[in-house]
């Protein structure tokens, strides 16, 4: 049961003995979790979502490091962690069919086309 929440982004923040689980998922993280946690629970528990409040998230969507100070704290940006913010945005962005900056090519090397010329 743990693991669900770890895995949905979910902090928690009560428990009882007979396990009252007062946890806070993320609504993007919660499609889908009621079904989750009963398929690793084998049914034995259940899930009761309610809207509780808004919360910011602590990362700029749009950061990328320019500075020389920003690039030796945070690196060039290519071994970054992926940057939640941007996740949620772009997310939203493809379900609503709209477009999103994002490469097709990570890396020139990577790329193949499907004739090799010998």
């Amino acid at each position: 049961m743990w693991y669900t929440f770890v895995r949905s982004r979910g902090l928690i923040i009560r428990c009882t003995p007979f396990f009252t689980v007062h946890a806070y998922v993320p609504v993007s993280e919660s499609f889908g979790f009621a079904d989750e946690l009963r398929r690793w629970t084998s049914g034995a528990a259940s899930a009761l979502l309610v809207r509780n409040h808004w919360e910011a998230l602590p990362e700029d969507p749009f950061f990328v490091p320019k500075t020389q100070e920003e690039i030796e704290e945070f690196g060039d940006g290519s071994s970054v962690l992926p940057n939640t913010a941007r996740k949620l945005i772009d997310a939203v962005r493809r379900r609503k069919v709209l477009s999103v900056e994002e490469k097709v090519v990570q890396h020139g090397t990577k790329q193949r086309t499907l004739a090799r010329k010998v």
